[in-house]
């Protein structure tokens, strides 16, 4: 309650009102006790004077019998108690008590004021009665001569019941106006302190969040003028925020959309954020990396020296790291933020590998392609030199060795048509003509093209077909052309004896078809690049060819928006598989190729 503002302004109007209402209960309480026992004094200040003039004579006479009963009788007649005390302090007479037993009274301060002044009193608690006492005394005078002092004591119980009856009535007065006060107090706070508690709750949703949250208040004081400014400033706090919400949202998908990996570093070393790309480079989501050493994240020394060679000299770092292990190929770039508090820096990861991937098949385009044309065009120059040396002179020789040539002229020109085609392909200049056509229009003209190929080098063709197949939407032309290729490489690389199935079936709508044989098979290494052009397999250099077929079967399939796959054994064979959609869809067939 200490802490409510409230009664933080209530409770000392209500302390002030309480000490001011003590205050004035003790004052008066003392005036009034004060006035009364000054009254008591005026009044029983005459009756000790009457009293000492009469008992001059019985103290002068020495007749203490007659004293003795002159202050009872005094006593009694006026209810007081009292006493003569001789002028060397001894009690002479006394109402009350024995004088012979009562104490020397020569050091009273009402009897010490009576003999230096004429007369004295005094007020305080009596031993011998247990109360509090009025003390009054005057000298006893005879015929000039100070004989002994005259003493009335006058009880105070009275005046002291008075005083307290009053104290009650004051402190009842006091309960019934803190009351009144507190009431006061508390509904003058109010009308202070809600308008302050409605600022106090608008400010505490805005600090959790609710940046909508506003003052309602009416009054024009200070603290209307307080949620006025409150109601600016949660404004323009909530325009900057939408603002910046709006640049960590775009400033968000551009670092997700980013082809570069992108990971923030925190001055400890730990990672703030990871984006698409560094999850899919580093194979690690941002929410396993959060708060995570970098060391941990990164799981490459390369990468790591780089980040701690950059946080220690607080300068740009840039390093080309290869993994085997992990099989990338990166460029990475260590950049500080300087004197940023929360983050030391973020590290830029560009994936090179499909770049040197693509270098790599540049070079082995080249060279595959040098290696296709030097062979032809060596045995040119070898033949054109032998028939200028001689042959030409011999008819037989000379047509022989034209016929050689002629035979390399055409190697050439089929290489020249493929690579032409496949360009074409490529380019998309051939667009498809798709119709509905049943599997076995589209496998068995081929297949039977090729059938007396296959019984010359002694291999067994074969189609497996099922009746139910539905019609597929494709351009079986230019499929046709795929399974040439597919099935003309399986004889090539079949041994006599060999068996080559052609088959088809339908998988989550796609026509899927397949060529397997039991040829020699091709290298696991070689497999994920038989479709690239030129590319051939060792074993594939001794057949001739131009190794462009492959590569012009796999832009045909995706043409169709299709996929085409290979799965190899060495020494047992190979399944050359391609699909289709039922259904053709240029977009689909677009994106694909």
């Amino acid at each position: 309650m200490k802490h409510h503002l409230r009664w933080r302004i209530a409770l000392p109007y209500v302390v002030l009102i309480l000490i001011i209402l003590a205050g004035l209960t003790v004052y008066v309480s003392n005036t009034v006790r004060n006035t009364r026992v000054e009254d008591m004094e005026q009044g029983y200040a005459e009756e000790v004077h009457a009293f000492a003039t009469l008992i001059d004579n019985e103290i002068a006479d020495g007749d203490m019998q007659a004293l003795s009963v002159s202050v009872d009788e005094w006593a009694e007649l006026f209810s007081v108690r009292v006493t003569v005390i001789g002028m060397d302090g001894a009690v002479l007479a006394e109402s009350d008590y024995e004088p012979s037993e009562m104490e020397n009274h020569l050091s009273r301060p009402e009897v010490i004021d009576a003999i230096e002044l004429g007369e004295g009193s005094s007020s305080r608690f009596s031993p011998t009665l247990q109360e509090n006492m009025l003390y009054l005394a005057a000298p006893v005078v005879h015929q000039g001569v100070t004989l002994a002092i005259a003493r009335v004591a006058v009880s105070l119980e009275q005046v002291e019941l008075e005083v307290t009856r009053l104290r009650s009535t004051i402190f009842l007065a006091t309960l019934v106006a803190m009351a009144a006060a507190l009431l006061v107090a508390v509904l003058v706070a109010d009308r202070v302190t809600v308008p302050v508690s409605k600022l106090d709750r608008a400010a505490h949703r805005m600090a959790e969040g609710d940046l909508s949250s506003r003052y309602y208040g009416s009054s024009r004081d200070e603290v209307g003028r307080l949620g006025e400014t409150f109601n600016l400033m949660a404004s323009r706090l909530q325009i900057e925020v939408a603002r910046l919400s709006t640049e960590q949202g775009r400033l968000s998908a551009i670092l997700n959309h980013m082809a570069d990996g992108v990971i923030s570093i925190s001055n400890e070393g730990r990672v703030r954020r990871l984006n698409a790309a560094g999850e899919r480079i580093l194979a690690i989501t941002e929410k396993e990396a959060m708060g995570r050493s970098f060391a941990r994240v990164l799981r490459h020394h390369e990468l790591i020296e780089l980040v701690q060679r950059g946080m220690e000299t607080e300068a740009e770092q840039e390093a080309i790291v290869s993994s085997a292990l992990h099989g990338f190929y990166l460029r990475a770039i260590y950049t500080p933020l300087g004197d940023d508090d929360i983050e030391s820096g973020f590290v830029i990861l560009q994936d090179l590998t499909m770049v040197r991937s693509a270098e790599q098949v540049r070079r082995d385009f080249v060279s595959n392609a040098s290696h296709e044309l030097r062979t032809p065009l060596a045995s040119l120059k070898a033949l054109v030199e032998t028939l200028r040396d001689g042959a030409l002179e011999d008819p037989p020789a000379a047509q022989h060795f034209l016929d050689m040539i002629e035979d390399q002229v055409d190697s050439l020109t089929q290489m020249v048509r493929e690579l032409l085609e496949l360009s074409r392909i490529e380019s998309s200049q051939v667009p498809l003509d798709p119709a509905k056509t049943t599997a076995a229009d589209i496998i068995v003209p081929p297949v039977e093209r090729l059938m007396p190929q296959a019984e010359r080098a002694g291999i067994s063709l074969r189609i497996v077909l099922s009746d139910d197949l539905p019609e597929a939407e494709v351009d079986s032309q230019r499929l046709h052309q795929v399974i040439t290729n597919l099935v003309h490489n399986a004889i090539k690389f079949t041994e006599p004896g060999g068996h080559i199935t052609v088959s088809a079936q339908v998988v989550a709508s796609e026509l899927v078809i397949s060529v397997q044989d039991t040829g020699v098979g091709i290298a696991e290494e070689d497999l994920p690049r038989i479709f690239e052009r030129f590319y051939k397999a060792d074993r594939s250099r001794t057949g001739g060819g131009t190794g462009l077929g492959l590569a012009i079967c796999k832009h045909i399939v995706q043409q169709h928006g299709g996929h085409i796959w290979v799965e190899s054994i060495m020494g047992i064979g190979s399944t050359f598989s391609f699909a289709v959609p039922l259904r053709h869809d240029p977009n689909q067939a677009t994106a694909m190729a």
